[in-house]
């Protein structure tokens, strides 16, 4: 019983491995798919840094930002005009 037992969890463990290998390959194609979107359009990157410069901004007490908004967006990424 008690080997019988052990097959069964490592089975278990088998298992749940290959789920977690599934879900990580999914998720890096995702961030694949994300990155291509932001290589070809410069607008989608911009909105891209709008919301983590947002989620930082929720995050901290105060932001001081120096240059203005464009200033610090404009060190972060060309847009091709």
């Amino acid at each position: 019983k008690a080997l019988l037992g052990k097959v069964v969890v490592a089975e278990k463990v088998a298992q749940a491995n290959g789920i977690r290998r599934r879900e990580e390959t999914a998720a890096t194609r995702s961030l694949l798919n994300t990155a291509k979107v932001m290589e070809d359009n410069p607008v989608a990157l911009r909105l891209k840094e709008l919301e983590t410069l947002e989620r930082v901004t929720e995050r901290v007490g105060s932001l001081t930002v120096h240059s203005g908004l464009e200033g610090v967006l404009s060190d972060l990424v060309k847009i091709r005009r």
